[in-house]
């Protein structure tokens, strides 16, 4: 199944380069052409992502309340998941799909002929940064050292932007904390990767970046507000946790 998906993005990455005579324009049109096919689970993703911040006071109340019970908390936890059709994991479905191409990629890449190169701008689509610094230097490769930097802080700009709206000051500082280490993991895992898997990955994030911007986030405003006006709508629902009656002691004969 693996080797089938290779031979597959293989195919569709050489036809792309026949269509506009680039590998790395290549890369670049199968990025959108991805992009797009997700866009449907994006916004779901989107809409997951409103009913979290919506539901969130209601699920803390819940954690709260059953601290110390933590299968009765399960049980609460679901019932809300149920009542409202909410998938935890539902936001993570875009990103989870992506994997495999960004892996496959790798495979895909030592395939090309050497020669395969982004209009000269990168000669070799192929060579990883470590490799470039070693015959070039680091004058001859900034173009190399730029991509990869990228590679760290378009890592870590989606964290930033999701932590510009959030209340919470400690939970805000963990999560930017979070994001500088993984720019840093990135920057170092990017060093040693075929510079054309930075380049798949890199326009992919922007294109990320910009519909977070101009578009997921309207979406988002939109789906807050749906869900807190079905939410103020919706019939109270009363827990009573009935204590345990103690059996009453009988008369001694």
């Amino acid at each position: 199944m693996w080797e089938w998906f290779i031979g597959f993005l293989t195919t569709i990455l050489e036809g792309l380069q026949h269509i506009c005579g680039d590998w790395g324009l290549a890369i670049i049109i199968l990025t959108f052409i991805i992009r797009l096919i997700l866009t449907p689970l994006t916004l779901k993703s989107t809409r997951s992502s409103a009913q979290m911040q919506v539901l969130q006071p209601k699920l803390q109340e819940i954690q709260e309340t059953y601290a110390n019970d933590p299968v009765r908390q399960q049980e609460e936890l679901r019932k809300i998941y149920s009542e409202h059709k909410f998938n935890p994991l539902g936001g993570c479905l875009p990103m989870l799909l992506q994997m495999p191409i960004f892996f496959a990629l790798f495979t895909v890449l030592k395939q090309v002929p050497t020669e395969a190169h982004f209009y000269g701008i990168l000669p070799s689509l192929a060579d990883s940064v470590a490799q470039v610094v070693a015959t070039a230097g680091f004058a001859g490769a900034w173009v190399y050292i730029l991509l990869d930097l990228l590679f760290g802080g378009l890592t870590f700009l989606p964290m930033w932007m999701n932590t510009r709206n959030s209340t919470a000051g400690q939970q805000q500082s963990q999560t930017l904390i979070m994001g500088v280490v993984m720019a840093g993991m990135m920057v170092w895992f990017g060093w040693s990767v075929p510079v054309g898997v930075l380049l798949y990955y890199n326009t992919s994030a922007a294109w990320g970046v910009i519909q977070t911007q101009f578009i997921t986030n309207r979406v988002l405003e939109k789906y807050k507000k749906e869900e807190a006006e079905r939410l103020a709508n919706a019939p109270v629902q009363v827990h009573v946790v009935r204590k345990e009656q103690k059996p009453r002691p009988r008369k001694k004969k």
